[in-house]
Protein backbone atom coordinates (compact mmCIF):
# COMPACT_ATOMS: atom_id res chain seq x y z
CA UNK A 1 0.00 0.00 0.00
CA UNK A 2 1.26 3.43 -0.93
CA UNK A 3 -0.32 5.28 1.96
CA UNK A 4 -1.40 8.59 0.52
CA UNK A 5 -1.73 10.80 3.54
CA UNK A 6 0.37 13.60 4.93
CA UNK A 7 0.40 15.96 7.89
CA UNK A 8 -2.26 18.37 6.62
CA UNK A 9 -5.74 19.33 7.79
CA UNK A 10 -7.64 16.11 7.28
CA UNK A 11 -10.16 17.27 4.66
CA UNK A 12 -7.45 18.83 2.50
CA UNK A 13 -5.17 15.92 3.18
CA UNK A 14 -7.61 13.34 1.90
CA UNK A 15 -8.59 15.36 -1.13
CA UNK A 16 -4.99 16.02 -2.10
CA UNK A 17 -3.54 12.62 -1.48
CA UNK A 18 -6.10 10.01 -2.34
CA UNK A 19 -6.46 11.47 -5.82
CA UNK A 20 -2.79 12.12 -6.53
CA UNK A 21 -2.32 9.11 -8.79
CA UNK A 22 -5.63 9.72 -10.52
CA UNK A 23 -4.80 13.35 -11.28
CA UNK A 24 -1.50 12.33 -12.79
CA UNK A 25 -3.28 9.83 -15.00
CA UNK A 26 -5.80 12.43 -16.14
CA UNK A 27 -3.02 14.74 -17.25
CA UNK A 28 -1.24 11.97 -19.08
CA UNK A 29 -3.54 10.45 -21.67
CA UNK A 30 -0.80 8.86 -23.75
CA UNK A 31 1.93 6.50 -22.64
CA UNK A 32 5.53 6.18 -23.66
CA UNK A 33 7.53 3.22 -24.87
CA UNK A 34 9.20 3.23 -21.44
CA UNK A 35 5.77 2.69 -19.88
CA UNK A 36 5.17 -0.28 -22.17
CA UNK A 37 8.62 -1.73 -21.56
CA UNK A 38 7.87 -1.71 -17.86
CA UNK A 39 4.21 -2.67 -17.94
CA UNK A 40 3.78 -5.06 -20.86
CA UNK A 41 4.37 -8.79 -20.92
CA UNK A 42 6.30 -9.25 -24.16
CA UNK A 43 7.91 -12.55 -25.30
CA UNK A 44 11.19 -11.20 -23.92
CA UNK A 45 9.63 -11.49 -20.46
CA UNK A 46 7.25 -14.42 -20.78
CA UNK A 47 10.00 -16.61 -22.28
CA UNK A 48 11.38 -17.30 -18.82
CA UNK A 49 9.86 -18.12 -15.45
CA UNK A 50 11.84 -16.93 -12.42
CA UNK A 51 12.61 -19.69 -9.90
CA UNK A 52 15.19 -18.21 -7.56
CA UNK A 53 17.08 -14.99 -6.84
CA UNK A 54 20.16 -14.39 -4.74
CA UNK A 55 20.36 -10.65 -4.21
CA UNK A 56 23.72 -9.69 -2.69
CA UNK A 57 24.07 -5.93 -2.06
CA UNK A 58 26.43 -3.73 -0.06
CA UNK A 59 25.16 -0.38 1.25
CA UNK A 60 27.73 2.41 1.49
CA UNK A 61 25.51 4.65 3.54
CA UNK A 62 27.81 7.68 3.67
CA UNK A 63 27.99 7.83 -0.12
CA UNK A 64 24.39 6.64 -0.62
CA UNK A 65 25.89 4.08 -2.94
CA UNK A 66 25.11 0.42 -3.44
CA UNK A 67 26.97 -2.34 -5.25
CA UNK A 68 26.46 -6.02 -5.69
CA UNK A 69 24.80 -8.66 -7.79
CA UNK A 70 21.67 -10.64 -8.37
CA UNK A 71 21.59 -14.26 -9.48
CA UNK A 72 18.67 -15.16 -11.75
CA UNK A 73 17.68 -18.83 -11.90
CA UNK A 74 14.89 -19.54 -14.35
CA UNK A 75 13.02 -22.11 -16.40
CA UNK A 76 12.54 -21.45 -20.11
CA UNK A 77 8.87 -21.44 -21.12
CA UNK A 78 9.76 -21.44 -24.85
CA UNK A 79 12.80 -21.45 -27.08
CA UNK A 80 14.59 -18.08 -27.05
CA UNK A 81 17.99 -16.43 -27.17
CA UNK A 82 17.13 -12.98 -25.82
CA UNK A 83 15.35 -11.76 -22.69
CA UNK A 84 14.56 -8.60 -20.74
CA UNK A 85 15.19 -7.80 -17.11
CA UNK A 86 14.82 -4.40 -15.48
CA UNK A 87 17.05 -1.88 -13.69
CA UNK A 88 16.60 1.88 -13.43
CA UNK A 89 18.81 3.75 -15.86
CA UNK A 90 20.66 5.66 -13.12
CA UNK A 91 22.17 2.38 -11.91
CA UNK A 92 25.06 0.88 -13.86
CA UNK A 93 25.09 -2.67 -15.12
CA UNK A 94 28.71 -3.65 -14.59
CA UNK A 95 28.40 -6.97 -16.40
CA UNK A 96 26.10 -9.92 -17.00
CA UNK A 97 27.74 -13.30 -16.53
CA UNK A 98 26.52 -16.61 -17.98
CA UNK A 99 28.44 -19.86 -17.62
CA UNK A 100 31.67 -18.03 -16.85
CA UNK A 101 31.48 -15.59 -19.74
CA UNK A 102 30.10 -12.09 -20.13
CA UNK A 103 26.98 -11.62 -22.19
CA UNK A 104 26.33 -8.65 -24.46
CA UNK A 105 23.51 -6.42 -23.28
CA UNK A 106 21.67 -3.31 -24.41
CA UNK A 107 19.65 -0.80 -22.42
CA UNK A 108 16.54 1.22 -23.16
CA UNK A 109 14.90 3.26 -20.41
CA UNK A 110 14.80 0.91 -17.40
CA UNK A 111 14.87 -2.25 -19.53
CA UNK A 112 18.00 -4.34 -20.05
CA UNK A 113 18.20 -6.84 -22.91
CA UNK A 114 20.68 -9.71 -22.89
CA UNK A 115 21.52 -12.07 -25.75
CA UNK A 116 22.65 -15.65 -25.14
CA UNK A 117 25.30 -17.32 -27.34
CA UNK A 118 22.88 -20.09 -28.30
CA UNK A 119 19.18 -20.86 -28.06
CA UNK A 120 17.80 -21.58 -24.61
CA UNK A 121 15.41 -24.48 -25.14
CA UNK A 122 11.95 -24.75 -23.65
CA UNK A 123 11.93 -26.51 -20.28
CA UNK A 124 15.63 -26.02 -19.60
CA UNK A 125 16.83 -24.50 -16.34
CA UNK A 126 19.48 -21.81 -16.66
CA UNK A 127 20.98 -18.98 -14.66
CA UNK A 128 22.91 -15.74 -15.05
CA UNK A 129 24.30 -13.11 -12.69
CA UNK A 130 23.91 -9.35 -13.02
CA UNK A 131 26.57 -7.21 -11.37
CA UNK A 132 25.59 -3.60 -10.79
CA UNK A 133 26.31 -0.44 -8.79
CA UNK A 134 25.35 3.18 -8.37
CA UNK A 135 23.44 5.71 -6.35
CA UNK A 136 19.83 4.55 -6.27
CA UNK A 137 17.01 7.05 -6.25
CA UNK A 138 16.67 8.69 -2.86
CA UNK A 139 13.06 8.61 -1.74
CA UNK A 140 11.97 12.10 -0.76
CA UNK A 141 8.61 11.10 0.66
CA UNK A 142 8.49 7.35 1.09
CA UNK A 143 6.35 5.36 0.88
CA UNK A 144 4.46 7.67 -1.49
CA UNK A 145 7.47 7.77 -3.80
CA UNK A 146 10.00 5.01 -4.32
CA UNK A 147 13.67 4.51 -3.58
CA UNK A 148 15.96 4.38 -0.57
CA UNK A 149 15.37 6.42 2.58
CA UNK A 150 18.55 7.72 4.20
CA UNK A 151 18.17 9.38 7.58
CA UNK A 152 19.40 9.22 11.18
CA UNK A 153 17.67 7.96 14.29
CA UNK A 154 17.31 10.09 17.40
CA UNK A 155 20.76 9.00 18.58
CA UNK A 156 22.39 10.08 15.34
CA UNK A 157 22.89 6.57 13.96
CA UNK A 158 22.11 5.64 10.35
CA UNK A 159 18.50 4.69 9.67
CA UNK A 160 17.93 3.38 6.15
CA UNK A 161 15.08 1.60 4.38
CA UNK A 162 13.85 0.72 0.90
CA UNK A 163 10.27 1.27 -0.25
CA UNK A 164 9.36 0.86 -3.90
CA UNK A 165 5.72 -0.06 -4.51
CA UNK A 166 4.61 1.62 -7.72
CA UNK A 167 8.11 2.77 -8.58
CA UNK A 168 9.14 -0.87 -8.80
CA UNK A 169 11.87 -3.01 -7.30
CA UNK A 170 14.18 -2.21 -10.22
CA UNK A 171 14.64 1.21 -8.65
CA UNK A 172 17.29 -0.43 -6.43
CA UNK A 173 17.98 -3.98 -7.69
CA UNK A 174 18.01 -5.83 -11.03
CA UNK A 175 14.97 -8.03 -11.44
CA UNK A 176 12.20 -9.11 -13.76
CA UNK A 177 10.08 -6.20 -12.62
CA UNK A 178 6.55 -7.36 -13.35
CA UNK A 179 4.03 -8.54 -10.78
CA UNK A 180 2.90 -11.48 -12.91
CA UNK A 181 6.04 -13.53 -12.20
CA UNK A 182 6.92 -14.00 -8.55
CA UNK A 183 10.16 -15.73 -7.72
CA UNK A 184 9.60 -19.07 -5.96
CA UNK A 185 12.21 -18.47 -3.24
CA UNK A 186 14.99 -16.00 -2.59
CA UNK A 187 18.16 -15.36 -0.62
CA UNK A 188 18.66 -11.71 0.36
CA UNK A 189 22.20 -10.81 1.45
CA UNK A 190 22.61 -7.24 2.66
CA UNK A 191 26.00 -5.94 3.83
CA UNK A 192 26.00 -2.93 6.15
CA UNK A 193 28.59 -1.01 8.15
CA UNK A 194 29.64 -2.79 11.33
CA UNK A 195 27.43 -1.93 14.29
CA UNK A 196 24.26 -1.82 12.22
CA UNK A 197 21.78 -4.58 11.42
CA UNK A 198 19.77 -5.36 8.31
CA UNK A 199 16.30 -6.83 8.55
CA UNK A 200 14.86 -8.22 5.34
CA UNK A 201 12.15 -10.71 4.40
CA UNK A 202 12.00 -14.32 5.52
CA UNK A 203 14.26 -15.87 8.13
CA UNK A 204 17.75 -14.87 9.16
CA UNK A 205 20.09 -17.67 8.14
CA UNK A 206 23.52 -16.26 8.84
CA UNK A 207 25.42 -13.19 10.02
CA UNK A 208 28.98 -12.81 8.71
CA UNK A 209 31.56 -10.27 9.84
CA UNK A 210 33.42 -9.19 6.71
CA UNK A 211 37.07 -8.09 6.51
CA UNK A 212 36.20 -4.65 5.15
CA UNK A 213 34.36 -3.52 8.27
CA UNK A 214 30.96 -4.57 7.02
CA UNK A 215 28.53 -7.19 8.30
CA UNK A 216 26.46 -9.33 5.94
CA UNK A 217 22.99 -10.52 6.89
CA UNK A 218 21.60 -13.45 4.91
CA UNK A 219 17.79 -13.75 4.87
CA UNK A 220 16.02 -16.61 3.13
CA UNK A 221 12.47 -16.38 1.80
CA UNK A 222 11.01 -19.86 1.40
CA UNK A 223 7.84 -18.76 -0.41
CA UNK A 224 6.97 -16.83 -3.56
CA UNK A 225 7.37 -13.08 -3.10
CA UNK A 226 6.48 -10.13 -5.31
CA UNK A 227 9.34 -7.83 -6.22
CA UNK A 228 8.20 -4.65 -4.49
CA UNK A 229 7.92 -6.51 -1.17
CA UNK A 230 11.66 -7.28 -1.08
CA UNK A 231 13.16 -4.89 1.45
CA UNK A 232 16.31 -3.80 3.21
CA UNK A 233 15.88 -2.12 6.60
CA UNK A 234 19.09 -0.92 8.22
CA UNK A 235 19.43 0.47 11.73
CA UNK A 236 20.73 -0.16 15.23
CA UNK A 237 17.83 -2.50 15.92
CA UNK A 238 16.77 -4.30 19.07
CA UNK A 239 15.12 -7.68 18.54
CA UNK A 240 12.11 -9.07 20.41
CA UNK A 241 10.53 -12.49 19.93
CA UNK A 242 7.04 -13.86 20.45
CA UNK A 243 4.77 -16.54 18.97
CA UNK A 244 1.15 -17.11 18.07
CA UNK A 245 -0.87 -20.34 18.19
CA UNK A 246 -2.45 -20.12 14.78
CA UNK A 247 -4.46 -22.29 12.41
CA UNK A 248 -1.33 -24.00 11.04
CA UNK A 249 0.47 -24.34 14.36
CA UNK A 250 2.98 -22.05 16.01
CA UNK A 251 3.72 -18.86 14.08
CA UNK A 252 6.93 -17.12 15.08
CA UNK A 253 6.68 -13.36 15.65
CA UNK A 254 9.68 -11.04 15.58
CA UNK A 255 9.86 -7.33 16.27
CA UNK A 256 12.83 -5.20 15.20
CA UNK A 257 12.69 -1.73 16.73
CA UNK A 258 14.94 1.15 17.68
CA UNK A 259 16.31 0.56 21.20
CA UNK A 260 14.66 3.58 22.79
CA UNK A 261 11.25 2.47 21.45
CA UNK A 262 11.33 -1.03 22.88
CA UNK A 263 8.93 -0.34 25.74
CA UNK A 264 6.44 1.40 23.45
CA UNK A 265 6.72 -1.44 20.95
CA UNK A 266 6.09 -4.07 23.60
CA UNK A 267 2.86 -2.30 24.55
CA UNK A 268 1.58 -1.40 21.06
CA UNK A 269 2.59 -4.56 19.23
CA UNK A 270 1.63 -6.74 22.18
CA UNK A 271 -1.90 -5.36 22.12
CA UNK A 272 -2.65 -5.39 18.37
CA UNK A 273 -0.62 -8.04 16.56
CA UNK A 274 -2.16 -11.21 18.00
CA UNK A 275 -5.71 -9.90 17.87
CA UNK A 276 -5.08 -8.89 14.26
CA UNK A 277 -3.84 -12.40 13.47
CA UNK A 278 -6.83 -13.95 15.22
CA UNK A 279 -9.28 -11.79 13.28
CA UNK A 280 -7.68 -12.23 9.88
CA UNK A 281 -7.13 -15.96 10.23
CA UNK A 282 -10.83 -16.23 11.06
CA UNK A 283 -11.96 -14.22 8.05
CA UNK A 284 -9.28 -15.01 5.47
CA UNK A 285 -7.73 -18.32 6.47
CA UNK A 286 -4.27 -19.20 7.79
CA UNK A 287 -1.53 -16.60 7.69
CA UNK A 288 0.11 -17.36 4.31
CA UNK A 289 3.77 -17.36 5.38
CA UNK A 290 4.25 -19.67 8.36
CA UNK A 291 7.55 -20.88 6.90
CA UNK A 292 8.90 -17.33 6.82
CA UNK A 293 7.31 -16.07 10.03
CA UNK A 294 5.72 -12.72 10.84
CA UNK A 295 7.82 -9.63 11.52
CA UNK A 296 7.19 -5.97 12.25
CA UNK A 297 10.16 -3.77 11.43
CA UNK A 298 10.36 -0.15 12.55
CA UNK A 299 11.16 2.10 9.60
CA UNK A 300 11.76 5.81 8.91
CA UNK A 301 8.76 5.83 6.57
CA UNK A 302 5.12 5.29 7.53
CA UNK A 303 4.60 1.70 6.44
CA UNK A 304 4.50 -0.90 3.69
CA UNK A 305 3.28 -4.48 3.29
CA UNK A 306 6.73 -6.02 2.88
CA UNK A 307 5.99 -9.73 2.99
CA UNK A 308 6.91 -11.37 6.33
CA UNK A 309 8.68 -8.13 7.29
CA UNK A 310 5.93 -5.53 7.55
CA UNK A 311 7.34 -2.00 7.66
CA UNK A 312 6.03 0.01 10.62
CA UNK A 313 6.39 3.77 11.12
CA UNK A 314 3.16 4.84 12.82
CA UNK A 315 5.03 6.15 15.88
CA UNK A 316 3.27 3.77 18.29
CA UNK A 317 -0.04 5.61 18.06
CA UNK A 318 -3.56 4.43 17.46
CA UNK A 319 -5.31 5.32 14.23
CA UNK A 320 -3.44 6.64 11.23
CA UNK A 321 -0.77 8.87 12.80
CA UNK A 322 -3.28 9.57 15.54
CA UNK A 323 -6.24 10.16 13.21
CA UNK A 324 -9.38 8.19 12.49
CA UNK A 325 -9.85 8.15 8.72
CA UNK A 326 -13.51 7.16 9.08
CA UNK A 327 -14.45 10.05 11.36
CA UNK A 328 -16.43 7.63 13.54
CA UNK A 329 -13.96 7.27 16.39
CA UNK A 330 -13.77 3.54 15.71
CA UNK A 331 -10.37 3.90 14.05
CA UNK A 332 -8.76 5.21 17.22
CA UNK A 333 -8.90 1.94 19.13
CA UNK A 334 -6.22 0.15 17.09
CA UNK A 335 -3.01 0.86 15.20
CA UNK A 336 -3.86 1.44 11.53
CA UNK A 337 -0.46 0.45 10.15
CA UNK A 338 -0.30 -2.84 12.04
CA UNK A 339 -3.77 -3.86 10.91
CA UNK A 340 -3.83 -2.52 7.36
CA UNK A 341 -0.33 -3.47 6.29
CA UNK A 342 -0.66 -6.91 7.85
CA UNK A 343 -3.95 -7.38 6.00
CA UNK A 344 -1.90 -7.21 2.82
CA UNK A 345 -0.24 -10.48 3.77
CA UNK A 346 -3.45 -12.07 2.50
CA UNK A 347 -4.48 -9.58 -0.19
CA UNK A 348 -1.51 -8.21 -2.12
CA UNK A 349 1.10 -10.72 -1.00
CA UNK A 350 -0.70 -14.07 -0.95
CA UNK A 351 -3.00 -13.00 -3.80
CA UNK A 352 -1.16 -10.59 -6.10
CA UNK A 353 -2.49 -8.83 -9.17
CA UNK A 354 -0.69 -9.68 -12.39
CA UNK A 355 -0.98 -6.10 -13.65
CA UNK A 356 -0.70 -3.03 -11.46
CA UNK A 357 -3.90 -1.78 -13.12
CA UNK A 358 -5.70 -4.35 -10.94
CA UNK A 359 -4.27 -3.07 -7.67
CA UNK A 360 -7.80 -2.85 -6.28
CA UNK A 361 -7.31 -6.55 -5.54
CA UNK A 362 -4.69 -5.46 -3.01
CA UNK A 363 -6.16 -2.26 -1.64
CA UNK A 364 -9.94 -2.76 -1.70
CA UNK A 365 -9.81 -6.05 0.15
CA UNK A 366 -7.25 -4.75 2.63
CA UNK A 367 -9.18 -1.55 3.29
CA UNK A 368 -12.22 -3.77 3.81
CA UNK A 369 -10.22 -5.90 6.25
CA UNK A 370 -10.14 -2.93 8.63
CA UNK A 371 -13.92 -3.08 9.02
CA UNK A 372 -13.76 -6.85 9.61
CA UNK A 373 -11.13 -6.30 12.30
CA UNK A 374 -13.50 -3.83 13.99
CA UNK A 375 -16.39 -6.25 13.57
CA UNK A 376 -14.40 -9.03 15.26
CA UNK A 377 -14.03 -7.03 18.47
CA UNK A 378 -16.84 -4.45 18.39
CA UNK A 379 -19.61 -6.13 16.42
CA UNK A 380 -20.95 -6.05 12.87
CA UNK A 381 -22.74 -2.73 13.25
CA UNK A 382 -19.51 -1.00 14.24
CA UNK A 383 -17.69 -2.50 11.26
CA UNK A 384 -20.40 -1.22 8.91
CA UNK A 385 -20.33 2.26 10.45
CA UNK A 386 -16.57 2.43 10.00
CA UNK A 387 -16.93 1.40 6.36
CA UNK A 388 -19.61 4.02 5.76
CA UNK A 389 -17.47 6.64 7.45
CA UNK A 390 -14.73 6.08 4.88
CA UNK A 391 -17.05 7.23 2.09
CA UNK A 392 -16.37 10.88 2.80
CA UNK A 393 -12.90 10.53 1.28
CA UNK A 394 -14.14 8.98 -1.97
CA UNK A 395 -13.67 11.23 -5.02
CA UNK A 396 -15.38 9.27 -7.81
CA UNK A 397 -12.87 10.84 -10.19
CA UNK A 398 -11.80 8.06 -12.56
CA UNK A 399 -12.28 4.27 -12.67
CA UNK A 400 -10.66 2.13 -10.01
CA UNK A 401 -9.16 -0.23 -12.60
CA UNK A 402 -6.31 1.48 -14.43
CA UNK A 403 -5.00 1.10 -18.00
CA UNK A 404 -3.35 -2.25 -18.64
CA UNK A 405 0.20 -2.94 -19.86
CA UNK A 406 1.66 0.47 -18.96
CA UNK A 407 2.31 0.02 -15.22
CA UNK A 408 -0.39 2.46 -14.10
CA UNK A 409 -2.86 2.22 -11.27
CA UNK A 410 -6.43 3.46 -11.34
CA UNK A 411 -8.12 5.83 -8.91
CA UNK A 412 -7.09 6.10 -5.27
CA UNK A 413 -10.75 5.30 -4.64
CA UNK A 414 -9.64 1.68 -4.81
CA UNK A 415 -9.22 1.94 -1.03
CA UNK A 416 -12.54 3.20 0.45
CA UNK A 417 -14.80 2.84 -2.60
CA UNK A 418 -13.54 -0.67 -3.32
CA UNK A 419 -14.03 -1.60 0.33
CA UNK A 420 -17.60 -0.31 0.25
CA UNK A 421 -18.22 -2.30 -2.92
CA UNK A 422 -17.18 -5.44 -1.07
CA UNK A 423 -19.52 -4.49 1.77
CA UNK A 424 -22.35 -4.25 -0.77
CA UNK A 425 -21.47 -7.67 -2.19
CA UNK A 426 -21.62 -9.12 1.32
CA UNK A 427 -25.13 -7.68 1.64
CA UNK A 428 -26.18 -9.27 -1.65
CA UNK A 429 -24.75 -12.63 -0.58
CA UNK A 430 -26.99 -12.25 2.49
CA UNK A 431 -25.30 -15.05 4.38
CA UNK A 432 -22.34 -14.22 6.59
CA UNK A 433 -21.14 -17.82 6.79
CA UNK A 434 -21.07 -18.00 3.00
CA UNK A 435 -19.34 -14.60 2.82
CA UNK A 436 -16.62 -15.76 5.19
CA UNK A 437 -16.25 -18.95 3.12
CA UNK A 438 -15.78 -16.84 -0.02
CA UNK A 439 -13.04 -14.75 1.59
CA UNK A 440 -11.27 -17.82 2.93
CA UNK A 441 -11.82 -19.61 -0.36
CA UNK A 442 -10.13 -16.81 -2.27
CA UNK A 443 -6.98 -17.22 -0.20
CA UNK A 444 -7.05 -20.99 -0.54
CA UNK A 445 -7.93 -21.18 -4.23
CA UNK A 446 -5.42 -18.52 -5.28
CA UNK A 447 -2.82 -19.35 -2.62
CA UNK A 448 0.56 -17.83 -3.51
CA UNK A 449 -0.66 -16.89 -6.99
CA UNK A 450 -0.78 -13.88 -9.27
CA UNK A 451 -4.25 -13.24 -10.64
CA UNK A 452 -6.43 -11.06 -12.84
CA UNK A 453 -9.57 -9.17 -11.91
CA UNK A 454 -11.58 -11.58 -14.07
CA UNK A 455 -10.42 -14.58 -12.01
CA UNK A 456 -11.53 -12.97 -8.76
CA UNK A 457 -14.82 -11.73 -10.19
CA UNK A 458 -15.67 -15.15 -11.62
CA UNK A 459 -14.76 -16.97 -8.44
CA UNK A 460 -16.85 -14.68 -6.24
CA UNK A 461 -19.87 -14.84 -8.55
CA UNK A 462 -19.70 -18.62 -8.72
CA UNK A 463 -19.34 -19.12 -4.97
CA UNK A 464 -22.00 -16.53 -4.17
CA UNK A 465 -24.39 -18.04 -6.68
CA UNK A 466 -25.05 -14.52 -7.97
CA UNK A 467 -23.99 -12.77 -11.16
CA UNK A 468 -21.93 -9.99 -9.58
CA UNK A 469 -20.71 -8.60 -12.92
CA UNK A 470 -23.00 -5.53 -12.84
CA UNK A 471 -21.64 -4.56 -9.42
CA UNK A 472 -17.99 -5.07 -10.37
CA UNK A 473 -18.46 -3.25 -13.67
CA UNK A 474 -20.14 -0.17 -12.20
CA UNK A 475 -17.87 0.26 -9.20
CA UNK A 476 -14.55 -0.71 -10.81
CA UNK A 477 -14.84 0.29 -14.46
CA UNK A 478 -16.81 3.53 -14.22
CA UNK A 479 -16.22 6.52 -12.00
CA UNK A 480 -19.81 7.08 -10.87
CA UNK A 481 -21.75 5.05 -8.35
CA UNK A 482 -25.30 3.74 -8.97
CA UNK A 483 -28.14 6.20 -8.52
CA UNK A 484 -31.46 5.00 -7.17
CA UNK A 485 -34.13 7.18 -8.81
CA UNK A 486 -37.51 7.40 -7.10
CA UNK A 487 -40.75 8.93 -8.26
CA UNK A 488 -44.15 9.17 -6.63
CA UNK A 489 -47.32 9.19 -8.69
CA UNK A 490 -50.93 8.80 -7.57
CA UNK A 491 -49.86 7.48 -4.20
CA UNK A 492 -47.57 4.87 -5.72
CA UNK A 493 -43.79 4.58 -5.53
CA UNK A 494 -41.65 3.77 -8.55
CA UNK A 495 -37.92 3.11 -8.57
CA UNK A 496 -35.10 2.37 -11.01
CA UNK A 497 -31.33 2.35 -11.22
CA UNK A 498 -29.42 4.92 -13.25
CA UNK A 499 -26.04 3.41 -14.09
CA UNK A 500 -23.40 3.25 -16.79
CA UNK A 501 -23.87 -0.51 -16.82
CA UNK A 502 -26.81 -1.79 -18.85
CA UNK A 503 -29.27 -4.13 -17.15
CA UNK A 504 -28.09 -3.24 -13.65
CA UNK A 505 -30.48 -5.73 -12.03
CA UNK A 506 -29.19 -5.45 -8.49
CA UNK A 507 -31.72 -5.66 -5.63
CA UNK A 508 -31.87 -2.83 -3.13
CA UNK A 509 -33.01 -3.08 0.48
CA UNK A 510 -35.84 -0.81 1.51
CA UNK A 511 -38.94 -0.72 3.68
CA UNK A 512 -40.76 1.33 6.28
CA UNK A 513 -38.74 3.44 8.68
CA UNK A 514 -38.15 1.60 11.90
CA UNK A 515 -39.22 -1.68 10.40
CA UNK A 516 -37.59 -4.54 8.56
CA UNK A 517 -35.96 -3.84 5.21
CA UNK A 518 -36.51 -6.15 2.25
CA UNK A 519 -34.69 -6.83 -1.00
CA UNK A 520 -36.44 -5.35 -4.02
CA UNK A 521 -35.05 -6.29 -7.41
CA UNK A 522 -34.78 -3.33 -9.75
CA UNK A 523 -33.42 -2.59 -13.21
CA UNK A 524 -32.81 0.49 -15.33
CA UNK A 525 -36.52 0.98 -15.99
CA UNK A 526 -39.02 2.34 -13.48
CA UNK A 527 -40.94 -0.38 -11.68
CA UNK A 528 -43.54 -0.12 -8.90
CA UNK A 529 -42.46 -0.76 -5.34
CA UNK A 530 -45.42 -2.52 -3.81
CA UNK A 531 -45.45 -2.52 -0.02
CA UNK A 532 -48.69 -2.08 1.94
CA UNK A 533 -48.68 1.28 3.66
CA UNK A 534 -45.37 2.40 2.15
CA UNK A 535 -45.28 6.15 1.46
CA UNK A 536 -42.76 8.80 0.58
CA UNK A 537 -42.77 9.90 4.20
CA UNK A 538 -42.03 6.48 5.73
CA UNK A 539 -39.82 5.04 3.00
CA UNK A 540 -36.34 4.04 4.19
CA UNK A 541 -33.47 3.08 1.88
CA UNK A 542 -30.56 1.00 3.21
CA UNK A 543 -27.66 3.41 2.81
CA UNK A 544 -25.56 1.71 5.46
CA UNK A 545 -24.93 -1.39 3.38
CA UNK A 546 -25.27 0.36 0.00
CA UNK A 547 -22.92 3.05 -1.23
CA UNK A 548 -25.32 4.71 -3.72
CA UNK A 549 -26.95 8.02 -4.55
CA UNK A 550 -30.68 8.42 -3.98
CA UNK A 551 -32.74 10.89 -6.05
CA UNK A 552 -36.33 11.87 -5.45
CA UNK A 553 -36.64 11.23 -1.74
CA UNK A 554 -35.95 14.77 -0.56
CA UNK A 555 -39.00 16.59 0.74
Amino acid sequence: MKLRFNVLPLALLLLATLTASAQLMQKKETYTRADSLRGMLTPLRTAYDINYYHLDVKFDIDKKFISGSNLFKFTATQNFNKLQFDLYANLKVEKVQYKGRELPFAREAAAVFITFPKTITKGSKEEFIVYYSGNPTVAKRAPWDGGVVYTLDSLGKPYVATACQGAGASIWWPTKDHQSDEVDSMLISISVPKGLKDVSNGRLRKVTELADGYTRFDWFVANPINNYDVAANIANYNHMEDSYAGEKGTLTIDYWVLPYHQQAAEKQFGRDVKRMLKSFEYWFGPYPWYEDGYKLVETPHLGMEHQSAVAYGNRYRNGYLGRDLSGTGLGLTWDFIIVHESGHEWFGNNITSKDIADMWLHESFTNYSESLFIETYSGKQAGLEYLKGLRKIIQNDIPIIGPYNVNKEGSGDMYPKGANMLGLIRTLVNNDDKWRAILRGLNKTFYHQTVTTAQIENYMSKEAGINLSPVFDQYLRYKDIPTLDLKFENGKIYAKWTTDVKNFNVPVKLGKKGGELYFVKLNNEYAPVNFPGLTKDNLEIDTLDYYIKVNGLAK
